[in-house]
């Protein structure tokens, strides 16, 4: 048999880049085998270090934010979109030291987001525009690693830092050990938003398809796992993750449904909605991408994602 094709695959320990951890488990305990592909997972702490090892060619595919990947790809970065890797899954959590219980108190404080290209911070500045509230000047923005939000509030006993928003579990976990409460969830900002984005460079999609499809229909039925045995993928969350259990069977198996696994076809119209928001109302994103160049659907329809 000839050498099967590596493919790299760089991720956050976060709840939206669970079907990975799914896979990694289904290959590693023996419940799947691939005939065209050799998995390997890359965990990065944050965004950007992300962006520059896809871009480096460090990792050869990335779970990575949609805004982001279309910057990497305006840039020259050869890659393309080729699934959805959830929809919804993050939320806004204030500090319980900051006393805060309207928008309107955060003024004057401090909000983590994960990353300035990321829908995070989009659902942000959507949220406080709507009260006439700007980020960045009514309320100062700090960028920090997902893994590295929860200490900034637990530790912070002056109530500087008002919140953080964020994906799960980090907004669970903060909850769980009692510094950060709930303020909204991003699908209450924007209800069934997506966020990450699978990316793979092209010579990959071109090179390798069978390896690439191989990959995407186990991503697929991974999420139609999670969304139909939310107990037991908290338990591979955790392991993937090295994350306490309660904390992503709070995320996944809850009473509230805060993230979607199944429905991970790329859709043109919801990344225009992001591009048109952050060149348009934000201005964080230069220039426009052709999105139908940059998206490859072909393998998400192929395994029949929805």
């Amino acid at each position: 048999m000839a050498d099967k094709t590596v493919i790299r695959v760089g991720h956050l320990p976060i709840t939206d880049h669970l079907i990975l951890g799914l896979t990694k488990y289904k290959l590693e305990k023996g419940g799947e085998t691939f005939n065209n592909a050799s998995l390997e997972t890359v965990s990065i702490g944050g965004w950007n270090q992300v962006a520059d090892a896809l871009a480096a060619g460090e990792i050869n595919a990335a779970f990575i934010l949609a805004p982001t990947a279309m910057d990497l790809f305006k840039s020259g970065v050869k890659i393309k979109l080729v699934m959805f890797t959830h929809r919804t899954g993050s939320v806004l959590i204030t500090n319980k030291r900051a006393n805060i219980q309207t928008l309107e108190d955060f003024a004057g404080k401090v909000i983590i987001i994960p990353y300035q290209l990321s829908v995070h911070h989009m659902l942000l500045h959507k949220l406080m525009s709507e009260k006439g509230m700007i980020p960045g000047k009514d309320v100062m923005l700090e960028v920090m690693a997902p893994g590295q939000m929860p200490m900034a509030i637990q530790y912070d006993e002056e109530g500087e830092v008002g919140g953080f928003i964020v994906a799960e579990p980090f907004g669970s976990q903060a909850i769980l050990e009692g510094y950060g409460e709930e303020f909204a969830l991003s699908k209450d900002i924007w209800p069934n938003h997506p966020c990450c984005v699978l990316v793979m460079n092209e010579e990959l999609t071109e090179g390798h398809p069978d390896a690439v499809l191989e990959l995407i229909k186990s991503l697929e039925l991974s999420g139609r796992y999670a969304a139909q045995k939310p107990e037991g993928a908290a338990a591979v969350g955790a392991w993937f993750f090295n994350q306490k259990k309660e904390i992503m069977e709070r995320v996944l198996a809850g009473e509230i449904q805060r993230i979607k696994t199944d429905e991970l076809m790329p859709v043109i119209d919801d990344l225009a909605v992001i591009q048109e928001y952050m060149s348009g109302q934000m201005g964080v994103l230069s220039d426009k991408i052709d999105l139908e160049k940059f998206v490859d659907a072909r393998f998400a329809q192929e395994v029949g994602c929805k």
